[in-house]
C-alpha cells in the first residue's frame, strides 16, 4: 500500500480507502463487514468511510461494533462521518438536519456513540447548508476541533466558491478552515477534480477523499447487458441511481472502454480506479465491496496505475469524451 498526504496537512491516508455506503446494513450483515474491514486493514488501508444518514445510522452503528471487536490500535486508522441530512430520515425534524451549531455539534457527539471512539479523525459537512451562514459552520468546527473531537473537518459537494468563501473565514477570524473535500470523481464525472478545484489545490491546499470511481458500478461493465439481481442499481430506493447512470450514451462509453482494459489485460474496474489514482489531486479513493474477491480485485488497481502512459490516458480522453475544457491562470 502507498500514502499520500491529505491535502497539505501532515495527515497520511491510503491510496484507497474503504467505505460503507449503501453496503453496510443493507447488503452486508456484521460477519461480512468484519471480514472486509479485517482484509481491507490488514492489506494496508488505514482509512474508513462513514455519514450520519448512511441506512440512517445504522452503517455506523456496524462499523463501531466492529471496530470494538478489532481493537486495533487507534492509532493506525482513521475514520469519517458526515453531518447535514440527519440520521432519522422522514422523523427528522428542526435542528436535526443542516449545519447549524446545534446539528454539527449533536450529530458529532452522536456518531462518537454510534462509531464507539473518542474522537473522529475527519468530520465532513456532506453539503452546503444555504440555511446556515458558512461562518457559523465554521466556527462550530473549529470549537469541535478544540474540543479534540475530531481533529479535521472538510466539506463534501461543495462548490469552490463555497469552499473558499470557508477559508475566507477561517482566516479572517484565526479559526482553522476546511483540510478536505469528498467530491465524486469517476471517468464520467471530472469537472471539479480536473477544472473547478484547480485553484484552491494551487492556494490554500485541498486534500480529496474521492468517492464512485466505479459510478455506482457502472464502470465495472457490470450492467452492459441490464440489471443484475442484488446490485447495487437493483436496490430499492435507489432508482434515481439507476436513472442517472443507465444510459444508452454511458452504456456504449463503458463498452469502448471495456476494449481498453482487455487489451491491458486488467479488469474495466481496475482500469478505471487506476486512472482516477493517477490524478495527483486525489488523496484517496474510497472503494465499496459486498464481497471479498471484489475487494481483493480492486486493491490491484495501486499496481495497475503505471501501465497508464499518456498514450493510454489520451485513449482513454478519446472514448469518454468527457475531459473538461482546460482553465487558464
Amino acid at each position: 500500500m502507498k500514502y499520500r498526504r491529505l491535502g497539505k496537512s501532515g495527515l497520511q491516508v491510503s491510496e484507497v480507502s474503504f467505505g460503507s455506503w449503501v453496503t453496510f446494513h443493507k447488503q452486508i450483515n456484521d460477519k461480512k463487514a468484519d471480514e472486509l474491514m479485517g482484509f481491507a486493514y490488514d492489506n494496508g488501508i488505514n482509512f474508513f468511510d462513514n455519514a450520519e444518514v448512511y441506512s440512517l445510522g445504522e452503517s455506523e452503528r456496524m462499523m463501531g461494533r466492529v471496530l470494538k471487536k478489532k481493537k486495533w490500535d487507534r492509532t493506525s486508522y482513521t475514520v469519517s462521518s458526515k453531518v447535514f441530512f440527519g440520521h432519522r430520515g422522514v422523523n427528522n425534524k428542526p435542528n436535526q438536519t443542516g449545519l447549524s451549531r446545534k446539528h454539527v455539534m449533536e450529530a458529532c457527539h452522536e456518531a462518537l456513540q454510534r462509531l464507539q471512539v473518542d474522537y473522529l479523525d475527519l468530520y465532513f459537512c456532506h453539503r452546503p447548508d444555504k440555511q446556515t451562514p458558512i461562518e457559523e459552520t465554521v466556527r462550530a468546527m473549529n470549537t469541535l476541533i478544540e474540543q479534540g473531537k475530531i481533529l479535521y473537518w472538510g466539506t463534501s459537494e461543495w462548490s469552490g466558491v463555497e469552499i473558499m468563501e470557508a477559508h475566507r473565514v477561517a482566516s479572517a477570524n484565526h479559526l482553522i478552515g476546511p483540510t478536505m473535500e469528498q467530491p465524486q470523481y469517476n471517468l464520467f464525472e471530472r469537472e471539479k477534480m480536473e477544472k473547478e478545484f484547480l485553484s484552491i489545490f494551487q492556494n490554500p491546499g485541498l486534500g480529496t477523499t474521492i468517492w464512485s470511481p466505479l459510478a455506482s458500478g457502472l464502470l465495472t461493465g457490470k450492467y452492459n447487458e441490464g440489471v443484475p439481481k442484488g446490485s447495487r442499481l437493483a436496490l430499492e430506493g435507489f432508482d434515481w441511481l439507476a436513472d442517472r447512470w443507465l444510459m444508452k450514451d454511458k452504456l456504449d462509453k463503458v463498452k469502448k472502454l471495456a476494449k481498453v482494459a482487455d487489451d491491458l489485460q486488467i479488469s474495466l474496474a481496475q482500469l478505471s480506479i487506476a486512472w482516477c489514482l493517477k490524478n495527483k489531486h486525489v488523496s484517496t479513493v474510497i472503494l465499496g465491496a459486498t464481497k471479498l474477491q471484489q475487494l481483493k480485485d480492486n486493491l490491484k488497481s495501486i499496481d495497475m496505475v503505471d501501465l497508464l502512459t499518456e498514450e493510454i490516458m489520451q485513449l482513454i480522453d478519446k472514448v469518454m469524451g468527457t475531459k473538461p475544457t482546460p482553465v487558464q491562470f
